[in-house]
């Protein structure tokens, strides 16, 4: 099926690398001029550079998610230079892995900060453009942990669960002004993260999933772009599992 875009604006976090790289491509592949976040310059550029080089529209910019004030700056900046942002994509994420009686404050803050309260920055200030021209389209990559949970990562689960509770929120809130606001929670999909596994513990995750594969960071670019087109304007406030059939 071709999807519509219509040369719209997209922000999307995390875009340096992995399933935000992979999201920004797409995306600038069907026409979409996206602007490529992440808290790398080197790694935002690249993929800006890539897209570019492709003969897309795209633009880098280096700013920590987690600072909130950074990102009240670069939306003020980004409006002033576009009029306009049509599509936020939140998809920057860490991980601060450690079971909780070892888990330090810091890891919880810092894992709950990049995660979930950078989300509500952006859209805080992004959204607001979006209600105000009566059309926008939000995706916040979550994940099956944010569901089901994980031993060892309470910080990264709580913050996933979190932000399924504000993807929800968010979409009641914008409905009546055209604004869309959902969810995509990717199962185990080929990373640097994933890649950093034991062969035995690979082995284990793919045991449990029916597909018997882990995904790939393509599989979740393709959920997120079709949430982002035209032809998406009727769904709102869901959470998408692309796992391969884990969590079912």
């Amino acid at each position: 099926m071709s999807l519509t875009y219509n040369n719209r604006v997209a922000l999307v976090t995390g875009a340096g690398r992995g399933i935000g790289k992979s999201i920004a491509e797409l995306l600038a592949k069907n026409g979409v001029n996206v602007i490529c976040v992440s808290k790398s310059a080197d790694s935002c550029g690249a993929t800006a550079a890539a897209i570019v080089a492709a003969g897309g529209k795209a633009k880098a910019l280096a700013v920590d998610v987690a600072d909130g004030a950074a990102v009240a700056k670069a939306s003020a900046d980004l409006l002033a230079e576009y009029g306009q942002i049509d599509i936020l994509v939140n998809n920057a994420g860490i991980t601060k892995d450690g079971l909780l009686f070892r888990m330090s404050e810091d890891d919880w803050n810092s894992v709950i900060a990049t995660n979930l309260t950078s989300c509500y920055h952006w859209t805080k200030y992004i959204g607001r453009s979006m209600t105000t021209k009566r059309w926008g389209r939000i995706v916040n990559i979550t994940s099956v942990v944010g569901i089901m949970g994980n031993a060892g990562q309470a910080n990264y689960c709580a913050a996933k669960a979190g932000l399924i509770g504000f993807t929800k929120s968010i979409a009641k809130e914008f409905a009546a002004r055209g604004v869309t606001s959902n969810a995509v929670a990717p199962g185990f999909i080929k990373t640097d993260m994933t890649a950093a596994l034991p062969p035995e513990a690979a082995e284990k995750i793919t045991s449990v999933i029916p597909l018997k594969r882990l995904g790939e960071a393509a599989d979740i670019a393709h959920m997120t772009a079709f949430l982002c087109a035209e032809e998406a304007g009727y769904i709102t406030g869901q959470v998408f599992t692309v796992d391969g059939g884990m969590v079912m």
